[in-house]
């Protein structure tokens, strides 16, 4: 009886003595260590029961150098589990603990120190002595490393971003330590600097238009036109990341931003081009680069000289470079053109030989007749591959003397040989006209010997509806004669009653040198024929007809070839001519 009644007394006491120190939960209390074995630790707070705490809460010793006796701050999570046994945290305790000690930096603004001890999702987990905190990936230092074994599990200094005690998160910033740092070491670094010193870097980085050299703590920039007094392409062509340089300071401007420059530690080599580099003059050199427009030829240390794509070959147009030059060629190059201001020698390869087509003017003068290839046709000739492997053109317009440009053409094939005249060449312009039917005469030049009024003989070459297609004769020259000048009586005009090979005698009525045309007539020639025998035989007025006077003048005319026959010809038996009967109804003209 008494026994319980003690019992109850000490519950009674017990509780009283609780509600005297009110809710205990969730805060940190004194605990003293009573027992101890490998994996927990026992721990009396004064409260109903002891508490257990996990050896691993106690960090990387797990609780190593405590004993039992010692007195430790515990976080009261729970007053009883399951087991009826007070939950209790050694984490939780030191995780509250630093929450006020970090609050405090905090708001000062004064640095932690802390170990990264995990990566995660976007960053990595910090211990701050018990506190846990998010370091982001971009935090962690001035510029993007790959590797952070390095980083990982030692103290360091920390900057407290962003701090929420209600959500439980701290972001800090291991950047913004190292910014202040190079801070400091700039201003004490940009201190030593002035125009002028000569450094020793390290390349940080390589981009397209330079790199940055870390010259200690500060970087400068070498501009890709300020690593050689040579073309460099680009930076990585002369070094590479990690390789240590001496460099010298052009310029610092306002912002302190460093140009740096390795060119400026050597001697400029145009200083002294002029007396070894002279316009005219043929050097050696070696091709150190090739671009679209051209071939770039090393000729002494830090000078290179340009050779356009149309000075590299006299013969082949529009070629790129690399299908007549490689990188490392030795060539013999002529000198064009110095520009010691722009810097700027202008070369020429081709220059270095002897011209093809003043060669062949030399060779082949205008009027010479020279055998070629067909190599192309366009619309306005064809192009015939000539001796040192030059081209010459013919136009259309040299085709032929009387057929057609594209009638012409048709008559040749690519690749087959064919002889040609040298018309004009222009050396200068690389240029040579040729021609096709020059290799014969004109047979218009008959032509010059014809004016107006002239009667010719002609021969019947085709009939149409049109008229007559007719040569005349002895002048190899074609002409058409119109239906409407076929006869001076409508009536005649008719171009069936002529047949072919028919020889006829028609007057020229016009000559056309432009358009190589000689105009006939049949009608004119007929009607030139009456006035003239209505000259010479009197008129209708004086009593005689039309027909008496054409009769008579037919007579005479064939008399007088009788005659001539006669002469010519004294053995032929001579003909007695007799008057034809011509119609009188026929008006005169």
């Amino acid at each position: 009886m008494t026994e319980n009644l003690t019992k109850e007394n000490f519950a009674d006491l017990l509780e009283e003595s609780l509600k005297e120190r009110g809710p205990v939960t969730d805060t940190v209390v004194k605990g003293t260590i009573v027992a101890a074995d490998k994996d927990f630790f026992t721990v009396d707070v004064g409260l109903k029961s002891e508490g257990r705490i996990p050896a691993r809460e106690f960090g990387a010793t797990k609780g190593a150098d405590l004993k039992v006796g010692d007195v430790i701050d515990v976080y009261v999570d729970r007053m009883e589990n399951r087991d009826g046994e007070i939950v209790l945290s050694r984490e939780k305790a030191r995780r509250e603990a630093a929450w006020e000690e970090l609050e405090v930096l905090h708001k000062k603004g004064e640095r932690v120190t802390g170990v990264i001890v995990s990566r995660v999702k976007g960053g990595f987990t910090v211990d701050l002595s018990g506190a846990t905190a998010f370091l982001p990936g971009s935090q962690i230092d001035v510029r993007p490393i790959k590797e952070t074994a390095s980083l990982m599990n030692i103290e360091q200094p920390f900057v407290i971003l962003k701090m929420d005690r209600m959500r439980g998160n701290i972001v800090v910033s291991r950047r913004a330590i190292l910014e202040e740092s190079m801070v400091e070491a700039r201003k004490e670094i940009m201190a030593n600097i002035q125009e002028g010193s000569v450094l020793e870097g390290t390349i940080k980085n390589i981009t397209d238009y330079g790199a940055f050299v870390d010259l200690g703590g500060i970087d400068g920039l070498l501009h890709v036109t300020d690593i050689s007094w040579a073309r460099v392409n680009h930076p990585s062509d002369a070094f590479q990341v990690g390789d240590v340089i001496n460099v010298k300071v052009i310029k610092i401007n306002e912002n302190n931003r460093i140009s740096l420059g390795m060119k400026q530690l050597l001697d400029d080599p145009w200083k002294e081009i002029g007396s070894s580099i002279v316009m005219g003059s043929e050097i050696e050199g070696t091709v150190s680069n090739i671009a679209d427009y051209g071939a770039f030829v090393t000729l002494k240390d830090g000078i290179e000289g340009l050779i356009y794509n149309t000075e590299l070959s006299w013969t082949k147009k529009n070629v790129h470079p690399n299908k007549v030059l490689n990188v490392g060629d030795k060539v013999k190059v002529k000198v064009l053109e110095v520009d010691t201001e722009k810097r700027r020698i202008s070369l020429s390869l081709k220059q270095c030989g002897e011209n093809p087509w003043q060669q062949f003017a030399a060779q082949h003068p205008a009027g010479t007749v020279v055998e070629g290839e067909v190599k192309n046709f366009t619309e306005f000739g064809l192009f015939v591959g000539l001796d040192g492997g030059i081209d010459g053109m013919v136009h259309i317009s040299d085709f032929s003397w009387e057929k057609s440009g594209e009638e012409a053409a048709s008559q040749f094939q690519k690749g087959e040989k064919i002889q040609v005249k040298v018309l004009e060449i222009d050396a200068e312009k690389e240029r040579i006209s040729l021609g096709i039917k020059q290799l014969s005469s004109d047979p218009f030049d008959g032509a010059q010997g014809f004016k107006e009024g002239d009667v010719v003989t002609c021969v019947v070459d085709a009939v149409s509806d049109r008229g007559l297609d007719v040569s005349i004769a002895d002048k190899d020259m074609k002409s058409f004669i119109r239906k409407s000048d076929l006869a001076r009586d409508r009536a005649e005009q008719r171009p069936e009653r002529f047949a072919v090979g028919e020889r006829i005698d028609a007057q020229v009525t016009g000559i056309d040198m432009k358009s190589r045309k000689v105009m006939l007539s049949i009608k004119a020639r007929e009607v030139a024929e009456e006035r003239q025998a209505m000259a010479e035989y009197g008129s209708s007025d004086s009593g005689a007809s039309l027909g008496d006077i054409l009769g008579a003048a037919i007579d005479l005319d064939k008399i007088k070839k009788a005659d001539t026959t006669s002469a010519e010809k004294p053995e032929a038996k001579k003909k007695t001519t007799t008057k034809k009967e011509v119609s009188a109804t026929e008006d005169a003209p």
